[in-house]
């Protein structure tokens, strides 16, 4: 009799379709879980990374401005510089968002800050403000000496040999000079510099992008430092600075952003989705002494301000993931004027 070799069959190997599908969804449920997690970890890096960009935006702004604020008035003659007025002269033009905007024609002295309530553009349906400052430049030691020769009919200056104005911080087009001797003082722009025997020769002749260099004003012009046509009294030459804030919507009107101008150099975008920038001011008047004022009344005067109430808001560059929405946060400080607080408890 043959003996039957053949084995059972083994109901054990393999899996049956019902385990399959358990295993498949349990390896579903976990890699579904995890790429969740993983997701959720990408998001809160997104917001993490937003908040945090714009936060920073907002805190170099904040730094650049009230740096700027704390200098104001530095090296400027208490009162303002003046600047050409009454007969014969022009509109001085004001940096801004617009090339179209003036300084008031009622100063007859550019204060060490100009205020500018609702010169800026409108924002979220709010019309912004814009801020000029004036100060010494100490980067060079332009007024150690007096100038060797200043030529109103040339509108030149010779600055002394023992003072270098070349280099990296050297006298460049554009900049703005402040003249002093017994006389007063008068402000112009460096336009160029001669060809003809340049050495420490500078020119600051009409066409100037502020108007400044005018020649022919009753008052605040290079001549009214003269004792007699083209004689002047020993007189020194300030490198000064005049750093204009305001809030840019025409290069990228989806995007605003805060620019810092030099004189009337390039607009630097020094933080980008700001959305608004207001400024308020405290005066010393000796009798009420307002605060919170965005432009001096007639009764005061932008050479009475002391302090600076400063108000920044921006939004985001990107949208929050979770909500699709822009991220925003406003910042405020008070900026006490140094240089416009020191009284001569002497005089």
């Amino acid at each position: 009799m043959r003996k039957n070799t053949r084995t059972p069959a083994n109901r054990d190997a393999g899996f049956s379709l019902a385990e399959a599908l358990v295993a498949t969804a349990l390896t579903l449920f976990v890699v579904g879980g995890g790429l969740s997690m993983f997701n959720s970890s990408v998001k809160l890096g997104d917001t993490t990374r937003i908040v945090s960009e714009t936060n920073q935006g907002l805190q170099v702004a904040m730094s650049l401005m009230v740096r700027d604020f704390i200098q104001a008035g530095r090296g400027i003659p208490r009162g303002g510089i003046p600047i050409p007025s009454g007969t014969g002269s022009s509109p001085i033009k004001r940096p801004g968002p617009t090339s179209s905007l003036l300084f008031p024609s009622s100063w007859a002295t550019m204060p060490a800050l100009g205020p500018g309530a609702n010169l800026g553009p409108t924002v979220l349906n709010v019309q912004t403000d814009l801020v000029t400052v004036f100060y010494a430049d100490a980067t060079i030691a332009l007024s150690q000496y007096p100038l060797t020769n200043l030529d109103n009919n040339l509108n030149q200056m010779t600055v002394d040999t023992r003072t270098s104005i070349t280099g990296p911080d050297g006298l460049k087009v554009g900049d703005l000079i402040l003249f002093s001797n017994a006389l007063g003082n008068a402000m112009r722009m460096i336009t160029s510099f001669p060809t003809s025997n340049p050495q420490q020769k500078v020119t600051l002749a009409p066409g100037d992008p502020l108007v400044l260099n005018q020649t022919s004003a009753a008052q605040g012009s290079l001549q009214n430092l003269s004792t007699a046509p083209n004689v002047f009294p020993p007189t020194t030459a300030t490198r000064v600075v005049m750093v204009t804030y305001y809030i840019d919507t025409t290069t990228d009107p989806t995007l605003p952003r805060l620019i810092r101008r030099v004189n009337a150099g390039s607009s630097l975008a020094i933080a980008l989705g700001v959305e608004n920038l207001q400024l308020t001011y405290d005066l010393v008047d000796g009798v009420l002494n307002p605060s919170n004022v965005d432009t001096p009344a007639a009764a005061n005067s932008p050479h009475q301000i002391r302090k600076v109430n400063l108000f920044l808001s921006a939004r985001s560059l990107d949208r929050m993931p979770r909500t699709t929405s822009f991220y925003r946060n406003s910042v405020a400080t008070q900026i006490g004027l140094r240089s416009l607080s020191f009284v001569d408890r002497y005089k």
